[in-house]
């Protein structure tokens, strides 16, 4: 796959706009940022800024634009009581390279737009991702979906050296299959080759794929607030921690109410409210007496530091 790290194709350089710009965006624009071992976040475009989020929130009632302490406070205001919809306003797009198995993980989140290298049509490099021996891992007994303790000596490098091997081996066969290279030469003119949209079904999910990926502000956060917690996978959550500072620079003000009310933030459902006003009010109550699950009454004894990990 070959990486188009400049600016589209005869776009003139130095002409000014009428847009909304952000200095810092700009300097990242087309510059490929490293993820993993192979893989990149590419910021291709973007639309509007904060100021965009609170101008959409006044359009109601004829308001222009305020003093920039009283945007900070809507846009926290906004954040706070989950009013949406200004931050749909705001839109960005990526250009990102990711391994295929963090890919069908990342299309979970349906409310963007994708478009992906096709295999059908081009020839995959022999490109995979091998992950560092600190993120080699065991099931973890107790979350199903996580890792527990680290791999080490002879173990990890066992697992290294599959990891290598079968990557190496799949995508040799997928060559083999299709009887052409990178440039779609034959390689032997006594065989036939195998269409491309069969022999890549021979590939391991630890190659990597490419796509476009364009999102709003508020479907953005939804999924930085999901793939950039702690308890993601390590490999998505590599991608949403470039793309989290990205916000940063795009967005000072919603990332910073992002931060403090989504982030950073605990939820309290109607008996752990109850929980905690009895907590403050001096009254004593356990678990069995608080209407919540084992697992609901550690996560609020976590988050009202009443409990360590």
């Amino acid at each position: 796959m070959t990486e188009d790290n400049g600016a589209p194709d005869g776009q003139p350089k130095g002409v000014m706009t009428r847009r909304v710009t952000v200095s810092a965006l700009e300097e990242c624009l087309y510059k490929p940022l490293q993820v993993l071992d192979h893989g990149f976040v590419r910021l291709i475009d973007y639309m509007g800024d904060d100021n965009a989020v609170v101008q959409a929130a006044r359009v109601s009632y004829g308001s222009g634009t305020k003093q920039v302490r009283e945007d900070r406070g809507l846009i926290r205001y906004l954040m706070r009581h989950r009013h949406t919809t200004p931050f749909e306003m705001c839109e960005i797009k990526f250009h990102i390279k990711l391994p295929i198995f963090v890919a069908r993980q990342w299309v979970r989140h349906r409310t963007a737009n994708i478009n992906e290298y096709s295999a059908r049509y081009s020839y995959l490099d022999k490109e995979f991702y091998i992950p560092q021996p600190q993120h080699l891992a065991t099931q973890s007994s107790t979350n199903r979906q996580g890792r527990g303790s680290v791999l080490e000596g002879h173990e990890a490098a066992r697992v290294l050296n599959l990891l290598q091997e079968d990557a190496n081996r799949a995508h040799d066969h997928y060559v083999e299959m299709m009887n052409e290279d990178e440039n779609g030469e034959v390689l032997r003119q006594d065989r036939h080759g195998l269409a491309r949209e069969l022999a890549r079904m021979n590939l391991s999910l630890n190659f990597y794929t490419q796509w476009y990926w364009k999102v709003n502000l508020h479907n953005l956060m939804h999924f930085l607030a999901l793939r950039a917690d702690p308890h993601a996978q390590y490999e998505i959550r590599a991608y949403a921690s470039v793309m989290l500072k990205i916000l940063k620079d795009w967005v000072p003000h919603v990332y910073e109410a992002f931060i403090d009310y989504r982030v950073n933030a605990f939820e309290l459902s109607q008996p752990a409210l109850s929980v905690l006003r009895k907590l403050v009010g001096g009254k004593p109550i356990d678990q069995k007496g608080s209407g919540l699950s084992p697992r609901e009454w550690r996560e609020l004894m976590l988050a009202l530091g009443l409990e360590k990990t």
